[in-house]
């Protein structure tokens, strides 16, 4: 069974920093390009970042660039988003999302992260 569980969300103040990883499961994680999207409270599905499947190319929303640092570990198939200087705006539902022919076919659950002093 394909299993995709992100973690490290929670309760940052502004200006904090946040990793988040996604552990896989299921499939040949290096086999794939994999992604992270965001859903704010209210408002639709928001693209963030992606990685090829040997990480090295990334792609990043240019609205993200500078704050956020994705990478992967294909050792232990995982995948991660490191966010800086995190602002109210980024208070969302985070999720990871395989990549398949430049559509996301696999998700995960998601993990919230809430931006509050």
């Amino acid at each position: 069974e394909m299993q995709l569980v992100e973690s490290g969300g929670g309760l940052v103040q502004p200006g904090g920093s946040l990793r988040l990883s996604c552990a896989v499961s299921g499939f040949t994680f290096d086999d794939y390009g994999m992604n992270w999207v965001r859903q704010a409270p209210g408002k639709g599905l928001e693209w963030i970042s992606g990685i090829s499947w040997n990480g090295g190319t990334t792609y990043y929303a240019e609205s993200m660039k500078g704050r956020v640092t994705i990478s992967r570990d294909n050792a232990k198939n995982t995948l991660n988003l490191q966010i800086y200087s995190l602002k109210s705006g980024d208070a969302a539902v985070y999720y990871c999302a395989r990549e398949v022919e430049n559509a996301l076919d696999a998700w995960g659950q998601g993990t919230l992260v809430t931006v509050s002093s």
